[in-house]
């Protein structure tokens, strides 16, 4: 489609709209831009675009703009919202911005995308690591917070892009064919938005929509049915049976296999070690397989561009140790008295909550919030015997408490009540979770925020919770933070 003089309507001023109106501007396009929301913040956004260039509409998020010829719709917005339900009927094409940026890429530029229920951000990061420790000029961005449509602008332009898309933005693509996709996992989630955990999965398995490798998590069997519909795959695992495997404390290449003149330490059975365990700067063995995902996706590149980026054996060890993870996500806060305190507060549902509880052998797990439809069964029945104790905050607390009663009728359990959403209130709450936490913990245990819910309806969002938790337990005498 031409966007020189076409006029296109943006769908939304979260992140990512408005990098479309910025982008969509710069091509030419006359773009209104729509939100239903009349805040502070999207009167302060809407002087900013309008100086730009663009017409803004607050207040009204579901009236269609006469004349639009194109929607690039935020990533939260569902097929029934009635501004795209609008679209649909006049037959108005919608993208994502995932789509729109795809669309504008640089000549040369190589997409590697990064699905699944948990672990994409982890594994997007630890992807980008490998790639610039390849010496491309690389980043990771989509769903990651950095917006992709900025990564595509960016002057000099980026060699390869590390997309982490939702299955928000999958579904609004429709010509996105990435380099080599990967499907880390999927668990129910988002069903509301998608209707279905058919759908979801349908939506996730857009990342491989390319003819080059599919890469998949052998050990997940959603994942693993899907990939049994494509015909080139590269699939990983944490035993020894995959393209990228875990073999002893190693990490394997059997999948690709050695580049002309590479100097590499073979396995004996066959691949090349790629990394050790130990390279991996995270805990837990969900890490191991996020690393694992990251080799392959490199790794693919060599065949997917001829050797034009190539990424070696010991380019992978590099990238893995030189990997920073995010904040809020298995971060070491401090240790107060032999108690280590980790803020995880990314754990935003019960698969995430669950291979952070995994990673460690003693937990005084600090939950609750939102429960989106959730249940708690089964992450309680596998957590329960490295329970030391739980608190718990939240909506949707009891929830929990319910599921620690049926299978851990043992394990100690304070609920804190208070979901005020001020900071001085949220601070106190705050203060009287850690607290507990410490009274419960022994020497050697670990506090451990993984919420298995979501945050709104005490905080702003996840990365709110988890900095109160990390202020509440810097505020602990005898504390000793992490440098």
């Amino acid at each position: 489609m031409k966007l020189d003089g076409t006029r296109v309507c943006v769908a939304g001023l979260g992140v990512t709209g408005p990098s479309a109106v910025r982008a969509l501007l710069a091509q030419g396009a006359q773009v209104v831009a729509v939100d239903g929301r009349d805040g502070d913040r999207e009167r302060a956004l809407a002087d900013e675009l309008r100086s730009a260039g663009a017409e803004v509409r607050l207040g009204d998020g579901d009236t269609l703009p006469d004349g639009v010829a194109l929607v690039v719709t935020s990533p939260g917005w569902r097929p029934d919202a009635p501004l795209l339900a609008a679209a649909a009927a006049r037959e108005v094409p919608v993208w994502g911005d995932v789509e729109l940026a795809y669309r504008l890429r640089p000549p040369g530029q190589e997409w590697l995308g990064v699905t699944g229920t948990n672990g994409k951000t982890t594994t997007v990061q630890m992807l980008a690591s490998i790639l610039r420790a390849a010496g491309h000029r690389a980043v990771a961005t989509g769903n990651v917070g950095f917006p992709v449509l900025d990564a595509v602008l960016a002057d000099p332009p980026y060699d390869v892009l590390a997309v982490e898309v939702s299955s928000f933005q999958l579904h609004w693509t429709s010509t996105v064919e990435f380099v080599s996709g990967a499907v880390l996992n999927i668990a129910p989630d988002h069903l509301d938005w998608h209707g279905s955990l058919e759908a979801y999965a349908a939506d996730k398995a857009l990342v491989w929509r390319s003819d080059w490798y599919a890469v998949y998590n052998a050990d997940d069997p959603i994942v693993s049915a899907l990939a049994a519909r494509i015909a080139d795959t590269q699939s990983f695992s944490l035993s020894p049976r995959a393209g990228f495997a875990l073999v002893g404390d190693q990490l394997v290449d059997r999948g690709i296999g050695t580049d002309p003149g590479e100097e590499v330490v073979r396995v004996p059975d066959g691949g090349v070690v790629l990394a050790e365990r130990s390279d991996i700067p995270v805990p837990g063995l969900h890490n191991v397989a996020n690393a694992l995902a990251a080799a392959a996706l490199a790794r693919c590149l060599n065949s997917a561009t001829g050797g034009r980026l190539a990424v070696h054996p010991a380019d992978v060890r590099a990238g893995l140790r030189a990997f920073n993870p995010g904040a809020h996500r298995i971060a070491h806060v401090a240790t107060v008295d032999g108690v280590e305190y980790v803020d995880d507060s990314k754990a935003t549902n019960a698969h995430a909550a669950a291979a952070s509880l995994s990673a460690y052998p003693s937990v005084v797990w600090v939950a609750g919030g939102l429960a989106k439809g959730a249940t708690f069964d089964e992450l309680v029945t596998g957590a329960a015997a490295r329970l030391r104790g739980a608190v718990l905050i939240g909506r949707d607390r009891a929830l929990i408490a319910e599921a620690l009663a049926r299978h851990a009728p043992e394990i100690p359990v304070v609920e804190v009540t208070g979901t005020d959403t001020g900071p001085m209130q949220v601070a106190a709450v705050m203060d009287d979770v850690v607290r507990a936490a410490a009274a419960l913990a022994r020497p050697g245990d670990t506090v451990l925020l993984a919420p298995a819910c979501a945050s709104m309806d005490m905080f702003r969002d996840y990365a709110e919770r988890g900095d109160a938790f990390a202020d509440a337990v810097r505020r602990l005498p005898g504390v000793r933070p992490t440098p």
